[in-house]
Order: C-alpha cells, then sequence, then structure tokens
C-alpha cells in the first residue's frame, strides 16, 4: 500500500508536520528523505530495508559508500547521491557549529561529531582537533591511520600541527576498529608523551576520546586519565 493511501494520522510527513521530528523512527524520517517507494514496497518499507542492509544503525549507513547505498534495491545512484550529501551536511553544521561556540562546553556535540567521523573506519585513525583560545573549532585534522603506538603517532609531528594552527588547545580522538572503547596501554603512554610534549609550546591537551562502533566515545578526561 502506498503511503498516500494511509490514514492521514500515519504518513510520516503529516506526523512530522503535527509532532516534530523527533517523534519519527529512523525508517519514518528515512522514508520523508526517500519520498517515494518502488513496486510493492512503501517509502518506508524501502527506507526499513536499507537501514536494515547497514546492520540498523544510521551511523554506519552515513559512512557507507555510494556504491554500496546504490546496491541496496530500490535505491539506485541518484538517492545513493541525496543521502551521502545530507549526512555530509549533518557533518559540516556539528563542524561550523564547533567553530563558532566553546566547543569544550558541549562534549555530546563533539561526541557526535566524532561517532560520524570515525565509528566504521575500519583501521585505526588518529585526530586532532584543534581549537583557539575561546575553545572554537580551528580545524579537525586526520594526522596518522593505521596501527597507532607511540612509534607510529609522533609527537613532533603533533606539535608541528598545533603551531601551523596556532592552536591554544587541542582534543584528540582515535577509533577501536575492534568495537572496543577501552584505553590499552600503548594509548595511555601516548597520551602522557603528547600531552607533555605539546605543553612545551603552550597548547593545552583538553582531552583525548576514542570511538569504538556506535557506542558514547570514551573520555580521557572523565577517567581520570589526562
Amino acid at each position: 500500500m502506498a503511503i498516500t493511501d494511509w490514514p492521514e494520522g500515519e504518513r510520516p510527513r503529516e506526523r512530522l508536520l503535527a509532532h516534530g521530528p523527533e517523534a519519527l523512527s529512523d525508517a519514518e524520517l528515512l522514508a520523508i528523505y526517500l519520498r517515494v517507494g518502488v513496486r510493492g514496497k512503501s517509502a518506508v518499507d524501502l527506507a526499513r530495508d536499507l537501514l536494515q542492509r547497514f546492520d540498523g544503525r544510521l551511523s554506519t549507513l552515513a559512512e557507507a559508500s555510494l556504491e554500496e547505498l546504490a546496491s541496496v534495491s530500490g535505491i539506485g545512484m541518484a538517492k545513493a547521491a541525496q543521502l551521502k550529501a545530507s549526512f555530509e551536511l549533518a557533518r559540516r553544521a556539528l563542524s561550523q557549529d564547533m567553530a563558532t561556540r566553546d566547543t569544550f562546553s558541549s562534549p555530546g556535540k563533539v561526541r557526535d561529531w566524532l561517532r560520524l567521523k570515525l565509528s566504521t573506519r575500519q583501521h585505526e585513525v588518529f585526530m586532532a582537533l584543534w581549537l583557539d583560545a575561546q575553545n572554537r573549532l580551528i580545524k579537525a585534522d586526520e594526522l596518522f591511520s593505521g596501527t597507532l603506538t607511540q612509534t607510529s603517532v609522533y609527537p613532533r609531528e603533533v606539535v608541528k600541527a598545533a603551531l601551523a594552527h596556532n592552536a591554544a588547545a587541542v582534543i584528540l580522538a582515535h577509533n577501536h576498529p575492534s568495537g572496543i572503547a577501552e584505553p590499552s596501554r600503548a594509548d595511555e603512554m601516548l597520551t602522557r608523551a603528547l600531552k607533555e610534549a605539546l605543553a612545551m609550546v603552550d597548547v593545552k591537551l583538553l582531552d583525548h576520546f576514542i570511538v569504538a562502533g556506535n557506542t558514547t566515545p570514551l573520555s580521557f578526561a572523565e577517567r581520570g586519565l589526562l
């Protein structure tokens, strides 16, 4: 049955207009974006198929390639491109918000951005969020990738990047593709080495996050590890 044949109070768009986007499920929100379904499937059915293909997680869907999205029956390259554009807009909106506000006073937004950026990476990525004196985002840098240890993440390169951006502070982050957010002994040693190196050029390390899957990123500061 097409959505236009549903009772008006059950249609996603009408429900959004009446109750706001928060009242809708992930599938219903996606259905509004997809607009139409395919033969035998409503837009909601198609949205459910899309979510199921990516483990029911919007974060996994957001990181899927154009080819992976287009391979879902009923999506195609045009809809895949629209979806990629929408997720990129969400990332940019979060980045712009962090650039105009005290980033460190909004740890939830930092976590959301990092989860969108790193949660589905298949290899380890080490990032630095360079901040000005008001803790506003200057730039987010992917500095290193691969197996991250104290010997592969070079403190002098991190310091050079801090000076290049004229940063006053930094939030570090890396992901654990294993899905386990617990910091290793190597993670703790690396964080201490970087904190000491950055302190020599008056750049304050505010936090170091570990992103693992769709769980809440772990904060070194909250764990008392800084």
